[in-house]
């Protein structure tokens, strides 16, 4: 990581990192301009610079930040005793909405980076792709799938809840929609299949 960036004030920080997230996830990266990344900033393209040498050096800066951020943010938030799949997503959103309040366009940066085509980047954030899945996957993996009534197909189900939930997060983005709403949103759906795919003895737990 660049230990004089994080000599910066956690405001000016926070405005690079999410002007860079921003344009990376809309823009792609061959796409997103330097120009572009530091007006959204409010900084000079000196500065940014000055801490990252290049927009190939910045991209690597914010995948890592940002592969970190959110590894962190679900292993704090997930319980190491939780075994109700759908109670482990309520507690993966609620990292989510970490994300989602504090660098908006984060999570759509992190499913577009598959997307980059330039190889030296590939192999410098290789060992940071699948960081943040990985803690994801390790949570759902805790899930005690004989609560599921039978016959649910579990990696449909699974595949299902992501579609949706990564579904609020684009919408939110789009339509500019307040972090909390999305995150009740995302919570009550989540509550809403509990309740049609658990077996009935484990729904009063």
């Amino acid at each position: 990581m660049n230990d004089k960036f994080f000599d910066l004030k956690k405001e000016k920080q926070d405005r690079m990192i999410n002007g860079a997230l921003k344009l990376f996830a809309l823009n792609g990266y061959q796409k997103a301009s330097t120009d572009d990344i530091v007006k959204e900033a409010g900084i000079s393209k000196g500065l940014l610079f000055h801490y990252f040498g290049s927009k190939a050096g910045l991209y690597v800066f914010v995948y890592e930040y940002s592969a970190r951020y959110m590894a962190m943010e679900l292993q704090r938030a997930v319980s190491l005793r939780e075994r109700d799949l759908f109670l482990l997503f309520v507690q993966i959103e609620e990292a989510k909405n970490v994300l989602l309040r504090n660098y908006p366009y984060m999570q759509k940066f992190l499913l577009s980076s598959s997307e980059i085509a330039d190889e030296k980047i590939r192999e410098e954030i290789k060992d940071y792709t699948n960081l943040s899945e990985n803690a994801m996957n390790e949570a759902l993996e805790r899930a005690d799938y004989d609560r599921l009534l039978p016959g649910v197909d579990e990696k449909l189900l699974i595949r299902s809840m992501h579609y949706v939930t990564r579904g609020l997060m684009e919408t939110a983005l789009t339509e500019k929609l307040d972090s909390e709403f999305v995150h009740r949103e995302a919570v009550a759906f989540c509550m809403m299949m509990r309740e049609k795919f658990t077996k009935p003895e484990y729904l009063d737990e």
